[in-house]
């Protein structure tokens, strides 16, 4: 029995897209609950559904059919301007492609959130070095993407993804793009937080080892999910 308190929960999620006359369901029915404090790995071949799911649960897209629940709330049920502010106080996102820009260095590329939501500068600055420091890039706050290896990139998107202090942090393939030794530490960092910061987590992933070391495992196949099972 799961003794820690549910934030998430999805009652049949369907997702579909439409191209010319065809439809493609994607999501056929996605039942699954995330507990506060869990790491929880999201596996299943290409095309199964893994990133539509992890958009869903972010809000990033809206189901064809079905609810989210988050602490409870019917989230579906407010406007696109209330979910986007949700979505920038509530979660945070790590990509595949750490989507940094390219002009800004690390430290700004970490406040942007923070700005964007209004917060004041000297704190958002604050807390941007402090999570830098956290991620092992407290030297490299000045540096551009381009002065950065791929491993460093992404742990700039891993400190960008919490500098709002989300409840809940979404990464889809984080280490997809990075050789081995990266990955690793990459992964260690997720981790570290979850430890440190009691921070709840939903990787997707094709990495086996990766998802092994989770709290959780729930596998999708055809658009459901085939096995949900603890570690």
């Amino acid at each position: 029995m799961n003794t820690k308190k549910r934030i998430l929960l999805t009652n049949n999620i369907y997702k579909n897209y439409y191209l010319n006359k065809t439809t493609v369901e994607v999501l056929k029915g996605v039942d699954l609950e995330i507990y506060g404090g869990e790491i929880v790995a999201v596996t299943g071949s290409s095309g199964v559904g893994k990133s539509t799911l992890l958009h869903i649960l972010g809000v990033l897209d809206r189901p064809t059919k079905g609810r989210l629940f988050i602490d409870d709330k019917d989230v579906f049920q407010s406007d696109d301007r209330s979910l986007a502010n949700y979505r920038s106080k509530t979660v945070g996102f790590v990509f595949q492609f750490h989507h940094l820009l390219p002009e800004f260095t690390a430290l700004e590329n970490v406040m942007l959130p923070g700005l964007i939501a209004r917060e004041e500068q000297k704190k958002v600055s604050i807390r941007a070095e402090e999570l830098l420091d956290e991620v092992g890039l407290g030297n490299r706050l000045h540096h551009r993407p381009n002065e950065l290896s791929g491993g460093e990139q992404q742990r700039v998107a891993v400190a960008r993804a919490l500098i709002n202090s989300p409840r809940l942090v979404l990464a889809d393939e984080p280490s997809g793009n990075l050789d081995r030794r990266s990955a690793t530490a990459l992964h260690e960092l997720f981790w570290k937080l979850n430890k440190n910061k009691n921070q709840t987590i939903v990787l997707v992933t094709h990495n086996m080892e990766l998802a092994d070391n989770a709290d959780r495992v729930i596998e999708l196949f055809d658009g459901r999910v085939k096995h949900n099972r603890l570690n």
